[in-house]
């Protein structure tokens, strides 16, 4: 499986270092290969902070207020044509966001921003947990089963930060 990732920064707040592009990498590949996904893929992963996803939020989904990833796939079935390759789509990571909430839940940045990635990459593959309890259950399992393929499962210690 090759995989082509290009990163764009658009905040200030956090550093980009290679160790987040990694785990971001390390994430968006999990995902794909817990779901079968073979050949070539493309993402774009763009690092905003909590007033840049607010208005991607406002301005595609109509809601007025910051979240914490947002998904944006190129294709309706997730996976387009093969005449493309895996061309998935984008994915907007608010880094503030893995910031407060990695402190709020207890298990630090780095998985925050793993476990998000793996929640917008499922996103891009075709998976929407707001169509239902029964999605949002299956969507949650998957989510859960490639963090802890990571090694990120939440447990009683803190996920080291990214260097």
């Amino acid at each position: 499986m090759t995989l082509k990732i290009y990163f764009e920064n658009q905040q200030k707040a956090e550093p980009i270092t290679y160790g987040l592009k990694m785990l971001v990498r390390r994430a968006i590949l999990a995902t794909l290969a817990h779901e079968g996904i073979e050949g070539h893929s493309e993402v774009s992963v763009t690092f905003t902070d909590n007033e840049g996803i607010r208005a991607l939020n406002n301005r595609f989904r109509g809601i007025d207020r910051a979240t914490d990833v947002l998904s944006f796939p190129l294709f309706d079935d997730g996976v387009g044509g093969a005449e493309f390759g895996h061309m998935l789509g984008d994915i907007v990571l608010s880094l503030e966001k893995c910031r407060a909430q990695g402190a709020e839940y207890g298990h630090g940045f780095a998985r925050e921003c793993a476990f998000l990635t793996v929640h917008s990459t499922l996103h891009l593959l075709g998976y929407d947990h707001e169509t239902g309890e029964e999605n949002e259950r299956d969507m949650r399992a998957r989510q859960t089963a490639i963090v802890e393929g990571m090694g990120l499962a939440v447990t009683a210690e803190k996920t080291e930060d990214v260097k």
